[in-house]
């Protein structure tokens, strides 16, 4: 039983190492295509369907595309809308590994395996490693399912074993639940429905499960497979947290309806199967059933195409529920300035990781915004509790700056692209920049600070020039906020035009403070800290200057 136990667990750590190499092979392929075209994928329903199924299909793991989707929504890069129809279409997509598995292809296991370390070890080009990967990782997978075959074919004999897996029969209400709640709670474990369902093949091939106890376990397991989705969103915004919650609804309220008409479903299935061309799912052919492999990929397929099809048709009231359930934060602005969340799980895979940093740059460059939005509000309340949360929240910029800059570090370090190394020098340059505008506010929060405590006023004119430049400044970080989130036709173009601006307006506001003070219109005590808001103010136009240039590629 020891040797049994060994050979299956063993069988089925081999298939989630083949599943996971040949997933991130697939990604490093094609993962910066994948992501652009998602992030572009447009409001029509049907399409951002059919675009989920596809990306998953290619890339082969809807959790990947799940955590692109929640990190694209986190980033504003798509809409809730958009992301829950995409993510209806991964769970299609995903299904394309069950139809693999059901293919009888185990004898191709041992020279994928050998073609695929061949060129991940020895190809020079990094796209031919990565070729060999996905080889290495296919191979693996159809040698872990045969190995986990053959680990469970012994028991089958056993009487105490047979007796255990009589439970999964699946012939009643109660053994269908069993059989959904043990296939979600698995899944939960592994985070990979393919990983599950494969074993479920598995043990259906050696009949120590029945047909509908595998189904049932299969309906689980797209429960189970929704835990994923719901990790990624820890610390995210709430439109995140509401895709991941749309995508557990929709799964858990399909596999409700087919527990109700599930004999009606097995039919449909049998029906569909036996249609296709393929023999009884219960023939026996040397101790196995070589049918039930791909009886359970068909009812795996045809649940999730039914439950996208249906959920499609509702979309705009599963968005709404998904809401409903993740009601937005009374003060949703002290959010910015929580520590950044980035999964170090993900560095081995920049397609998952650098929208996760996207997601950080901006929430980071909206901290920066909110904290010179209200420093500058203080210069004319003269409010000292309100100006006095600029430290914690410089603090709190510093921290963000060190802990992504870590974090791409880190990345950088990994096989990235050509294109995600430019990308992470991007996000590094992004960060490194607002971090000096939060040094420039703090500078200003201190002229601020001394204005009050000295009882200094300056002149109404003054106050006026002060926030008109930081106006213009504030616009100027607007712009390259939303430039970061989206693409914005002739940015650098408007950028130098502000930056043009900005510097004029110094010099204008200089040259009209230095006539007041020859006037006598203004005191010369606080002459010094006016003219060195002006230059921190146009430091901040610089640095806004300096992301425009990183998000356009330039320099």
């Amino acid at each position: 039983m020891l040797t049994v136990f060994l050979t299956t667990l063993g069988g089925l750590g081999l298939f989630i190492f083949g599943m996971k190499t040949m997933s991130e092979g697939l990604q490093q392929v094609a993962g910066e295509k994948v992501r652009t075209f998602l992030a572009a994928v447009s409001s029509n329903r049907l399409l951002a369907l059919v675009t989920g199924t596809g990306v998953t299909a290619l890339i082969q793991s809807s959790s990947a595309t799940t955590v692109m989707l929640i990190g694209f929504v986190n980033a504003g890069l798509m809409t809730l809308q958009q992301a829950v129809g995409v993510i209806l279409g991964a769970n299609i997509g995903t299904t394309v590994t069950a139809q693999l598995i059901a293919f009888k292809i185990t004898d191709l296991a041992l020279p994928a395996i050998a073609l695929g370390v061949g060129l991940r070890f020895f190809a020079r080009r990094r796209r031919h490693r990565h070729y060999g990967d996905v080889i290495l990782g296919f191979g693996l997978l159809f040698f872990g399912l045969l190995t986990m075959k053959n680990g469970l074919a012994p028991i089958k004999k056993d009487p105490a074993f047979v007796a255990f897996f009589t439970r999964f029969a699946a012939e009643d209400l109660a053994g269908i639940i069993l059989c959904v709640l043990t296939g979600a709670v698995l899944t939960m474990i592994v985070q990979s429905s393919s990983a599950t369902v494969g074993l479920t093949m598995a043990l259906a091939a050696q009949g120590l499960i029945s047909f509908p106890g595998a189904v049932a376990l299969v309906l689980g397991e797209n429960i189970g497979t929704t835990i994923t989705a719901q990790l990624a969103t820890i610390g995210s915004g709430p439109n995140a947290k509401r895709a991941a919650n749309a995508h557990t609804l929709f799964n858990v309220i399909g596999v409700v309806l087919m527990i109700i008409i599930f004999p009606f479903f097995l039919s449909i299935t049998e029906a569909a199967t036996a249609w296709l061309g393929y023999g009884p799912v219960d023939l026996l052919v040397g101790g196995e059933r070589p049918n039930v492999s791909r009886y359970i990929a068909n009812a795996h397929t045809l649940f999730n195409v039914i439950n996208a099809f249906l959920f499609l048709s509702c979309l705009p009231l599963l968005v709404k529920a998904a809401t409903w359930l993740t009601p937005a934060k009374e003060k949703p602005e002290e959010d910015l300035f929580q520590p950044p969340h980035l999964e170090e799980r993900h560095l081995d895979n920049p397609s998952l990781a650098l929208p996760q940093v996207r997601s950080e740059v901006i929430r980071m460059a909206q901290a920066a915004l909110t904290t010179l939005t209200d420093v500058m509000d203080c210069l004319a309340e003269r409010n000292l509790r309100k100006l006095s949360q600029w430290r914690r929240r410089e603090d709190a910029l510093d921290r963000m700056q060190r802990d992504i800059n870590t974090y791409l570090t880190t990345l950088y370090q990994e096989h990235v692209t050509e294109a995600e190394a430019k990308e992470i020098n991007s996000f590094l340059r992004m960060s490194n920049n607002l971090e000096r505008i939060g040094d420039s506010v703090e500078n200003v929060a201190l002229m601020i600070e001394e204005l009050i405590e000295n009882n200094l006023n300056m002149a109404p004119d003054a106050v006026a020039d002060a926030k008109s430049m930081a106006g213009r400044v504030k616009s100027f970080l607007e712009l390259v906020t939303e430039g970061i989130i989206v693409s914005i036709p002739g940015l650098m173009d408007k950028a130098k035009e502000i930056e043009r601006e900005i510097d004029l307006m110094r010099e204008e506001k200089r040259q009209g403070y230095i006539a007041r003070l020859r006037d006598g219109t203004c005191i010369f005590d606080t002459s010094l800290i006016f003219l060195d808001m002006l230059t921190a103010m146009e430091k901040i136009g610089d640095y806004c200057f300096n992301i425009a240039q990183a998000i356009a590629g330039e320099k």
